[in-house]
Order: structure tokens, then C-alpha cells, then sequence
């Protein structure tokens, strides 16, 4: 399964099923990250030095910051659903589905 990192504003009870699901997530929080008003480029950085693929909901900055740099350990960027299960699974298939995840952009998006 995949490291991953959640930036500060990630759904922590997604965060708890992604674990369940088999995935060891660390959250900016745990990390003493969160709170600090770090930028995206520091939070991308904190996440390639621990060997984490980025989850985050902020979609626009990340995709943008992939496209500059693309060397790290994946980012995964999601629409916000309420439910964080549901979330939880949409990213886990995303991960299983894709060959490898580093350097990788991936998007999940809450179904229509």
C-alpha cells in the first residue's frame, strides 16, 4: 500500500479509513506541520523528504505545482465529499490502478 502525507486541511475521517484500508498516512498535524501556514511548495517538500505522496484537496495550487516540478512521490488531489468513506475507497482504487505513483499527478474526483 502507499505513504502517504495529508496536508492540513485533509479530511481526517478519510484519513482514518485510508488507513484502515491498508495505507500508512501521516497527517500534517502528527507531523507538527500543521498550523504553520507552511506553503504548498514546503508541504511538497516535507512529503518528498519522509517519501510521501502528497492527498490534498487543494487541486488548483498542486496540479499547478506538479507541472513545475515533477519530481516527488506522487500527489493525489480530491474533490471534498462528505463522505469520507466513500472518499477513503476513490483514492485507494486510484492508487491500485495506477503502475506507479511517484512522480504522478492523480485526481480524484467526487462522482456527479
Amino acid at each position: 500500500m502507499a505513504r502517504l502525507y495529508a496536508d492540513e486541511d485533509f479530511s481526517y475521517p478519510a484519513v482514518e479509513e485510508l488507513r484502515r484500508l491498508g495505507h500508512d498516512v501521516l497527517t500534517a498535524q502528527e507531523a507538527g506541520e500543521g498550523d504553520q501556514g507552511k506553503t504548498d511548495n514546503e508541504v511538497l517538500a516535507f512529503a518528498v523528504a519522509h517519501e510521501r505522496a502528497v492527498v490534498t484537496f487543494n487541486r488548483r495550487h498542486f496540479v499547478r505545482l506538479h507541472s513545475r516540478t515533477g519530481l516527488h512521490c506522487g500527489i493525489i488531489v480530491c474533490s471534498r465529499d462528505a463522505d469520507h468513506m466513500a472518499l477513503a475507497d476513490r483514492i485507494s482504487r486510484s492508487i491500485a490502478a495506477s503502475p506507479k505513483l511517484a512522480n504522478c499527478l492523480l485526481r480524484v474526483n467526487r462522482p456527479q
